[in-house]
């Protein structure tokens, strides 16, 4: 394996697996990718490196924590907003999770967890509060399928 930054098809079926599950062994895996332990570790530990694997998270049944709403919302910038500025700003909005600025109409779209529709109505508020935003359109998520989470 060279260190150049080139993915070969173990390392692909290590991350395939790290992404089913990311707290399986690298004992685990090896078993899986046909290797020992030692080799997967130093291709693991490579990946982490490369930025290949960003990071390691947990899946959380937001349900149970009283925010089992969750909602995206298409956000319309003022014509003279600095997009950056503007999402910089909405990210200290605590109820949202990320913002993907987009192509074409519209600037953005925020994904937020929130706890009902009363909630969401004072999120959308807080947004449009400052002018920046001035059009917003809110899709409710009713159901998620996710790849690697069964």
């Amino acid at each position: 394996m060279a260190d150049s930054g080139a993915l070969d098809d173990l390392d692909r079926a290590i991350l395939a697996l790290l992404v089913e599950d990311g707290r399986r062994s690298v004992v685990d895996i090896a078993d899986r990718v046909s290797l020992s332990a030692a080799p997967v570790k130093r291709r693991i530990d490579r990946l982490e490196r490369l930025g290949v694997i960003a990071g390691y998270t947990a899946l959380v049944d937001h349900g149970k924590l009283g925010a089992g709403l969750e909602a995206f919302v298409e956000l319309r910038f003022a014509g003279d907003v600095i997009v950056e500025e503007a999402t910089d700003a909405l990210m200290q909005i605590p109820e949202i999770q990320e913002i993907l600025t987009v192509a074409g109409d519209p600037d953005a779209l925020a994904r937020v967890r929130l706890n009902g529709i009363a909630h969401l109505r004072d999120v959308i508020d807080r947004m449009r509060h400052g002018g920046r935003v001035i059009g917003t359109k809110t899709l409710i998520v009713v159901g998620r399928k996710r790849r690697g989470s069964g």
